[in-house]
């Protein structure tokens, strides 16, 4: 059942709140995107699904403060979000491994910064440990990238932003360039991390079987020709996993998810 998207009461059970939102590229009178509100819940996967350039990556971007929104403002764990912040993490395509660096080093890797808070010796090779066992990579932190497959290099990724601990996961298409039966191995690793960890997640994605088989609620992103792109449907998938067991919920969720593609298209 899909719904028009609608802001959220607050509730301290909110990790992250956008309200606002608004992005634009410098010599171009419409705006990418907004005026939108999105609200994630700890232990809740958002998935945002939308056509190509129809800018989900620039809100990912903008809600992680690395392109701060021209207008609206994000809240993280109750503050204002202005500039990345030590605990929430960016997943992308591409696992950008150091290649010089071990995988221990690589997950460790930002640890270090100065926006990060100072740990010890022993803290910080605990956090690497954790991260490495809980991506199922315990006992591999002597492996060079140039030792992985590909889906153990974004292993390594996900264990990097694991690492900070971090209590917003923020995921842009992670999955994309690996092969089918890694992906389905990687979006069930998501989905543990993510409650293990008491994380909030979003994940842009192309792909509507990832989002249903991963999401907690799917968001759909599009907008009229000429117009900034808004937050436009809604669904709560509210089936329990392995969802690969509710076959008819899941087609019937998918058409319906179609359906509201096509009627984007439409307007184009």
């Amino acid at each position: 059942m899909s719904t028009a998207v609608q802001p959220s009461a607050a509730t301290a059970e909110t990790a992250l709140r956008a309200q606002g939102l608004s992005r634009r590229w410098p010599g171009r009178p419409v705006p990418v995107f907004g005026p939108l509100d999105l609200q994630i819940a700890p232990r809740e996967i958002v998935c945002l699904l939308g056509g190509s350039g129809c800018g989900k990556s620039t809100l990912l971007r903008a809600i992680a403060g690395l392109e701060p929104p021209h207008e609206g403002r994000v809240e993280f764990m109750g503050q204002p979000l202005t500039q990345p912040h030590p605990r929430a993490v960016v997943v992308f395509q591409q696992p950008s491994l150091l290649p010089w660096l071990n995988v221990q080093a690589n997950v460790g890797f930002g640890l270090d910064f100065k926006h990060q808070p100072a740990t010890s010796r022993p803290e910080r090779e605990r956090r690497i440990s954790d991260a490495l066992a809980a991506v199922g990579l315990a006992g591999k932190g002597g492996l060079y990238p140039n030792q992985l497959s590909g889906g153990m290099a974004q292993r390594v990724a996900l264990a990097r932003a694991l690492a900070r601990e971090p209590a917003l996961l923020l995921a842009d298409e992670p999955f994309s360039a690996v092969d089918a039966i890694t992906r389905t191995e990687l979006q069930d690793l998501l989905v543990e991390v993510v409650h293990r960890w008491h994380s909030a997640a979003l994940l842009v994605t192309h792909d509507i079987d990832e989002a249903l088989l991963v999401a907690d609620r799917i968001v759909l992103m599009g907008g009229h020709p000429g117009e900034p792109a808004r937050l436009v449907r809604e669904w709560a998938v509210g089936l329990s996993r392995p969802r690969l067991q509710h076959p008819a919920e899941l087609t019937r969720l998918r058409l319906d998810i179609l359906a509201a593609l096509q009627d984007l298209r439409a307007a184009h």
